[in-house]
């Protein structure tokens, strides 16, 4: 349950649970995790008498319907493998997966997104430097059919 504070909360400390519940875990701890617009898709005939129908485009509501995920690479082959199973047309079972925003404490949740029915889209890895020394990132791009906020 979103917890409500007087001054806004810093967008640096949260976790991500990827459907396992273990939001506690080293694998939980994302670099960023980039939100999608969150649009509303009214059906024909639905719309308020002023407005004037703007159509959505599919492309738009697919785009709207994504979650970019980034972390470190530490040598953990969870990303992959669910990506792997995706890409292999395994039958996935639907994954629930948390964004949980933490406190000042940061060990309290204050609030929490959670997408309903995600899949993983696509995998990648940021480019090997060996002039840079910097972090090799991972980036997952997850599908979802819904979003609510706790």
């Amino acid at each position: 349950m979103a917890v409500k504070s007087e001054r806004p909360y810093r967008n640096s400390n949260f976790l991500v649970d990827l459907g396992r519940g273990d939001s506690d875990s080293m694998l939980a701890g994302f670099a960023e995790v980039i939100f999608p617009d969150f649009i509303v898709d009214q059906p024909k005939g639905h719309q308020r008498p002023h407005m004037v129908p703007q159509p959505v485009e599919q492309a738009e509501v697919a785009a709207a319907n994504r979650l970019v995920l980034k972390r470190g690479v530490m040598g953990s082959m969870d990303l992959y493998a669910w990506w792997d199973e995706a890409r292999k047309g395994a039958a996935l079972r639907q994954r629930t997966v948390k964004v949980e925003l933490l406190g000042e404490d940061q060990s309290t949740v204050v609030l929490t997104w959670r997408f309903d029915n995600v899949r993983p889209v696509s995998l990648s890895y940021s480019p090997l430097r060996a002039m840079e020394g910097g972090i090799l990132m991972e980036t997952l791009i997850v599908e979802f059919d819904r979003m609510e906020m706790l």
